[in-house]
C-alpha cells in the first residue's frame, strides 16, 4: 500500500467498549427497558443521553420522529402540528428501541438531548414547522413507559409497578409518580375515555407515552396469564388509551408493534384476535414509521463504531489512490461494467460516505443482505462490521496487510468473532446449514489461524510476485467473497446463484498497478481449479461475455435443504405476482358475460386503481377478481378495500364520487386476509420448489429431481386450493327494497368447496341472495313481477339498461336472450304490449324481433284486444252481421274505410285458454301475484303456531296442485335442531343454499 495515505486503522479510533470486547458488541441491542430502570453497573451507557446523541447518527426519519414527539408535547398552541400516535413497526434490528430510548431521553433529558446533533436537528425542524421556538426543556414533559416486553400480565413487580395489576393500573401508577391517592381515584375506570383523559390531564404537564412490544403482552403473555376479565381490560384499555391520545392537548403516544406481514410470532385464535383488534385501533388513530432506511447503513455504522469523523484529507488521499485501478480499460470491460458498478460513476462522494468500508461491500449489505428474511438490518450488520474492523485493525497494530478499504472479501473468517457474527446474523437459518458453512469456511477458505484452507495455502505457497505484497491474501480475499455470496442461499436477490467471475476478480482488487487483470485472472482460475482450489465448488460455465461463469460453495444439501435456503431469498413482488397469475388462471366467468382481473398498483391507493381500471362496462354481467396483493376483507384490514369498492360501485361521497352508470351488474371476487396469508405462505413454498428444480443438484441427480417434482406438483396443488379457498367474499351493489338506498353488500362463502374464483358458484350464491336469476327462473311472470307501474311506457333501451344498472332488478342468466323470450312471452300471453310512439300494438313473431336496442317502441299494459271488422271483443267464427251492416242485436256496423297500415295483434298460445265467451270465468282463473311479511314469536303462543301452520298447509297443498308458477323470497326463524336438519336436507335437494347457525 503507497505509505503517503494514513491507512483507515490509524485514521478512525474505536469506540471504547468494542476495543473492551474484542469486536463482540454486546449492546448493540438497545434496551428501553434497561435505559428506564437499570441501575449501578447494569446501567447501560446509552441510558445517558449525551452519550445516545453521540452514538446516534440522526438519520431523517429519526429526526422526523422525534420532531413529531416534541411539537406535540413542546410546540405550545401549535401542538396540532404534529400527529398524536406513532407506530414503529419495523421488523427485528430495524431501530425500533433506538428510537424508543432517543423518545425517552426527549422527555427525560430533553435539554441534554437537545444539545446534541440529533437534537439540534430536531429542534431546526420543529422550529421551521411551528415557527417558532419550542417550549423551554419542552414544558417538563412528564414520561410513561410500558415495557411490555418485560412484563408478566396480572403479576406486578412491587418495585415498579407498586399495587398495580392490570396494564391500566400500571399506566397509572407512572402517571402519578406513584401517588396513591390519584391512583386509587381513577384505578376502576379503565375503558372510560373521560375518565382517562381527566387522568392525563392532572398531571398538569406535557405527556409521553412509550409503549414497547405490545404484542408480547397482548399475545402469548394474556393468553399464560388465562384470566378473561384481565385481557378484556387491557384491551379496552388500550383501545380507550389510544382515542384519548388524540384528544388532549400536549400528549404524545409511541407504540411499538411489528407489522403482522413481517413478525412470524406463532399466536393462539384468541391473541391473533387481540393482535387484529389492536391493529384495526393502531390504523385508526396513529401512522406507522420507521427509523432507519437502506440508505442510512454507512451513516449508522460508522457512527456507532468510531468515536469521530476521519479528516479530509484522508478521505481525499484514499478516493485518489483507487482511480487508476477504477479507470483501467481492461479492467472496465472485464469486471466493473458486467457487475454494474454504478459506485464508480461518483466515486470520491461514494466513498467518503462509505469510508472506510468499500462501496461494494455496503452495496451487498444494502441489497441483498437486508432483503433477507431473518437478517436484522442494522444489528446484525453492526455486529459483522464490528468484528470486522477490530480483527483487521488488530492485524494493521501487528504490521501485517490491511486493504485501504475493506472490501467484500476481505471479512476475516479465520476470526472466530467475524465468522460467528456472520453465520449467526440471519443469511442462514437452518442449523444443519450453519454446521456445515462453518466447516467450509475452515476447509476451503481460512482456518482459525491463518495457516491453512484451500485458499490460503494457494496465498502462502505462491511464488513471489510483484504483486505479492500489496495483495497477499487475494486467493483468501476471492474465497471469502464466494462463500458471502453462497450463504445467502441459493439465489441471490437481484443477482442469481453465487457469485459471478467478474464480482470474485472485483473482490481481489486493490488500488495498485502491479495487480493486473492478467494477475486476477490467474488467481481466480487456480482458486476454481477443482484439482487445485476448492473442492467444494459449483461451477456454472459461462456463456459468453453477456453469461459469465458463476460460483457457488455446495454443502451437498438435501431437497429440503436446498429449498429451504432458496424460500428465504423470495421476494413479497415474487409471491404475489405468482398468486396473481394462479388467480387469473384459476378464475372462470360462468353465467358472468365477461371476466375481468384488477391488477395491483403498490403505488397509488386501491379506490384510485379500481376508478381508472375501466369495469363500468355498458349491458355486460362482469365478475372481476380483485388481485390479493391489494385488495382483501376481514381481520381487520378491510378498510381501503371497502373505500375502493365503495367508489367503484358509485357510492362514493364528494370527490369520491364518480359517474358510474353499470355498477348493479359488477360483481367482485375479493379474498379473506386471513386465508390470503395461509396462500401467501404456500405460494412461497411453491415458488422455492419451482426454483429448486432449477438449480444444478437437483437437474443432475435423478432421485433428487424426482423428489422435487413431487413436491413441486403437491405445492402447487395447495397453492391452488389454499388460493381457491382465500376467495370466498363476493361484493356488490344491492338495493332489496325498491324504494330504499343503494349499498355495498356482500356474499361470504363459508364451504370450503365454493370459491368466489368459480362464476358459476357465484351466480348460484347470488341467486339465493335474490341478486340475479338463475337458469330457466326468469319466466314471462317473472318479468312482470319485477316490473314497477313506472316502468310501462319507458323505451326497450331503457328496460334493457334497467336490468343492467338498477340493482332493484335481478341480473340475468342469460342476459339479453333471457329478457328478449320473457318479453316475448309476456307479449304472446297477452300480458304486456309492445307498442310504438303513437301507442299503436306492434307486433313480434320470435323472441328475436324483441329490439332491445329500440328507442322508438315501448312496453305497455296489455291492451283490449278487438276484432279488426267488427270492432267486438276479439272472438272465434265469422261475426255476427246482418245483410244491412247491422250486427245481431241491432247495433250498425262501421263502413269498411281505406286500407290502414295498422299492425295486426297476435292471438295468444293456445294453451287450452277458456274461449272469449267464457271471459267471466277466465278472469277469475288469472294468476294473482301475492306479497307479504311477518315477524312472530310462537314460544308460548300455540294459537300463532296453529294460524302458520294452517298457513303453510295452504301454501304446501297450493304447490302440491302446480297452482304456484313462480316463487322469490326469503326466509328466517329460529327452529329446533332436528327439525332443523331435516329441512337442511330438502334444501339441498332442491339446490338451495340455506344458512344454519347454532344460537
Amino acid at each position: 500500500m503507497t505509505t503517503s495515505v494514513t491507512p483507515w486503522w490509524r485514521a478512525l479510533k474505536l469506540r471504547q467498549e468494542i476495543r473492551s470486547a474484542s469486536g463482540q458488541i454486546d449492546d448493540v441491542q438497545m434496551s428501553l427497558f434497561r435505559a428506564v430502570h437499570a441501575m449501578g453497573a447494569d446501567r447501560p451507557p446509552y441510558a445517558d443521553a449525551d452519550y445516545y446523541g453521540d452514538i446516534t447518527h440522526p438519520t431523517e426519519r429519526l429526526t422526523d420522529l422525534l420532531t413529531e414527539i416534541a411539537v406535540r408535547i413542546g410546540g405550545g398552541d401549535d401542538y396540532l402540528k404534529a400527529r398524536a400516535v406513532t407506530r414503529l413497526d419495523q421488523g427485528m434490528g430495524g431501530g425500533k428501541s433506538h428510537a424508543c430510548i432517543g423518545a425517552y431521553h426527549l422527555a427525560a433529558n430533553p435539554r441534554a438531548l437537545l444539545g446534541t446533533e440529533l437534537g439540534q436537528k430536531v429542534t431546526e425542524r420543529a422550529r421551521v414547522r411551528i415557527g417558532h421556538p419550542l417550549a423551554g426543556g419542552l414544558g417538563r414533559p412528564h414520561f410513561v413507559v410500558l415495557p411490555c416486553d418485560n412484563m408478566t400480565p396480572g403479576v406486578g413487580v412491587q418495585e415498579l409497578d407498586g399495587p398495580a395489576i392490570n396494564l391500566y393500573e400500571r399506566f397509572l401508577w407512572r402517571l402519578f409518580s406513584r401517588d396513591y391517592t390519584l391512583f386509587e381515584r381513577y384505578r376502576r375506570f379503565w375503558s372510560d375515555k373521560h375518565k382517562i383523559a381527566e387522568a392525563i390531564s392532572a398531571v398538569n404537564r406535557p405527556v409521553l407515552i412509550i409503549v414497547d412490544e405490545v404484542l408480547d403482552y397482548i399475545g402469548n403473555g394474556l393468553d399464560g396469564a388465562n384470566q378473561t376479565d384481565l385481557a378484556a381490560q387491557d384491551m379496552a384499555f388500550l383501545r380507550a388509551l389510544l382515542d384519548v391520545v388524540n384528544d388532549v392537548p400536549h400528549v404524545a403516544m409511541l407504540v411499538v408493534m411489528i407489522a403482522s406481514d413481517t413478525d412470524k410470532t406463532a399466536l393462539s385464535p384468541a391473541a391473533q384476535a387481540r393482535r387484529d383488534d389492536l391493529n384495526s385501533q393502531l390504523d385508526r388513530n396513529g401512522l406507522p414509521t420507521t427509523v432507519t432506511g437502506v440508505g442510512d447503513f454507512a451513516d449508522i455504522l460508522r457512527r456507532r463504531l468510531f468515536d469521530a469523523e476521519p479528516a479530509g484529507e484522508v478521505l481525499v488521499a484514499t478516493a485518489a489512490l483507487y482511480k487508476e485501478v477504477l479507470t483501467d480499460k481492461t479492467w472496465s470491460k472485464q469486471v466493473w461494467d458486467p457487475i454494474g458498478a454504478a459506485w464508480r460513476r461518483n466515486w470520491r462522494a461514494e466513498m467518503t460516505s462509505c469510508y472506510p468500508f468499500h462501496p461494494m461491500l455496503m452495496s451487498l449489505a444494502q441489497e441483498e443482505w437486508s432483503k433477507v428474511t431473518g437478517f436484522q438490518r442494522v444489528r446484525s450488520t453492526i455486529r459483522i462490521f464490528a468484528a470486522t474492523v477490530y480483527a483487521l485493525q488488530q492485524r494493521g497494530k501487528s504490521g501485517e496487510w490491511v486493504p485501504a478499504l475493506i472490501g467484500p472479501g476481505d471479512l476475516p473468517l479465520s476470526d472466530s468473532t467475524v465468522r460467528e457474527a456472520l453465520l449467526g446474523s440471519g443469511l442462514v437459518e437452518d442449523d444443519r446449514t450453519i454446521a456445515n458453512y462453518r466447516s467450509l469456511a475452515e476447509i476451503e477458505v481460512v482456518n482459525h489461524d491463518g495457516s491453512s484452507g484451500a485458499a490460503r495455502r494457494q496465498d502462502l505457497e505462491r511464488q513471489s510476485s510483484t504483486w505479492g505484497t500489496n495483495n497477499p491474501r487475494a486467493a483468501e480475499r476471492a474465497a471469502t467473497f464466494i462463500f458471502l455470496a453462497s450463504v445467502v442461499g441459493t439465489l441471490r436477490p437481484g443477482r442469481g446463484r453465487g457469485a459471478s467471475a467478474p464480482e470474485v476478480k472485483a473482490a481481489t482488487s486493490v488500488p495498485e498497478a502491479t495487480y493486473t487483470m492478467t494477475d486476477a485472472d490467474g488467481v481466480v482460475d487456480e482458486l476454481v481449479n477443482p484439482n487445485q482450489g476448492m473442492s467444494a465448488l459449483d461451477i456454472t460455465p459461462g456463456q459468453g461475455n453477456n453469461r459469465p461463469a458463476r460460483y457457488f460453495l455446495s454443502t451437498r444439501l438435501t431437497h429440503r435443504m436446498l429449498v429451504k435456503n432458496i424460500r428465504r431469498t423470495i421476494t413479497e413482488t415474487e409471491r404475489d405476482q405468482v398468486i396473481a397469475d394462479i388467480a387469473k388462471r384459476l378464475a372462470s366467468s360462468g353465467p358472468f358475460r365477461d371476466l375481468q382481473f384488477v391488477t395491483a398498483d403498490p403505488q397509488r391507493r386501491p379506490a384510485d386503481v379500481l376508478a381508472t381500471a375501466g369495469l363500468d362496462t355498458a349491458y355486460t354481467t362482469r365478475l372481476i377478481v380483485l388481485d390479493p396483493a391489494q385488495y382483501s376483507l376481514r381481520n381487520g384490514m378491510e378498510k381501503p378495500t371497502l373505500e375502493a369498492l365503495t367508489v367503484a360501485m358509485g357510492l362514493g361521497q364528494g370527490a369520491q364520487q364518480l359517474p358510474v352508470q353499470w355498477a348493479s351488474s359488477a360483481v367482485y371476487a375479493v379474498v379473506n386476509t386471513q386465508q390470503r396469508a395461509l396462500a401467501r405462505n404456500l405460494a412461497v413454498e411453491y415458488l422455492a420448489r419451482q426454483k429448486a428444480m432449477q438449480a444444478p443438484e437437483i437437474q443432475n441427480d435423478d432421485e433428487l429431481k424426482t423428489i422435487g417434482a413431487k413436491e413441486l406438483a403437491e405445492a402447487k396443488t395447495q397453492l391452488e386450493r389454499a388460493l381457491k379457498r382465500a376467495y370466498q367474499h363476493v361484493a356488490y351493489l344491492a338495493q332489496p327494497d325498491p324504494d330504499g338506498e343503494r349499498y355495498l353488500d356482500q356474499l361470504t362463502f363459508d364451504k370450503d368447496n365454493i370459491t368466489a374464483l368459480d362464476g358459476m358458484l357465484v351466480w348460484k350464491g347470488l341467486a339465493a341472495r335474490d341478486k340475479v336469476f338463475d337458469t330457466g327462473q326468469f319466466s314471462a311472470k317473472a318479468l312482470l313481477h319485477n316490473l314497477r307501474d313506472h316502468d310501462y311506457g319507458k323505451t326497450l333501451s331503457d328496460i334493457r339498461a334497467a336490468f343492467y344498472s338498477a340493482p332493484r332488478l335481478p341480473l340475468l342468466y342469460g342476459g339479453d336472450r333471457d329478457l328478449q323470450q320473457a318479453i316475448y312471452d309476456a307479449v304472446s300471453q297477452g300480458l304486456l304490449s309492445i307498442v310504438d310512439g303513437a301507442g299503436t300494438e306492434v307486433e313480434v313473431t320470435a323472441p328475436g324481433q324483441v329490439n332491445l336496442a329500440s328507442t322508438g317502441l315501448r312496453l305497455a299494459k296489455p291492451q283490449p284486444r278487438t276484432c279488426t271488422d267488427c270492432d267486438q271483443p276479439v272472438h272465434e267464427g265469422r261475426c255476427s252481421l246482418s245483410a244491412d251492416d247491422t250486427v245481431d242485436h241491432g247495433s250498425t256496423r262501421k263502413p269498411a274505410g281505406p286500407p290502414v297500415d295498422t299492425p295486426s295483434v297476435p292471438r295468444q298460445r293456445e294453451t287450452g285458454a277458456p274461449s272469449p265467451d267464457e271471459s267471466p270465468q277466465r278472469e277469475q282463473a288469472r294468476d294473482r301475484q301475492l306479497a307479504f311479511s311477518f315477524t312472530k314469536n310462537l314460544l308460548a303462543n300455540g294459537d300463532g303456531a296453529d294460524g302458520f301452520a294452517a298457513l303453510f298447509r295452504a301454501f304446501y297443498m297450493a304447490l302440491d296442485e302446480r297452482q304456484i308458477s313462480y316463487l322469490q323470497g326469503t326466509l328466517q326463524l329460529v327452529i329446533q335442531a332436528d327439525a332443523a336438519e331435516q329441512i337442511q336436507q330438502c334444501l339441498e335437494e332442491l339446490g338451495i343454499s340455506g344458512t344454519f347457525k347454532e344460537i
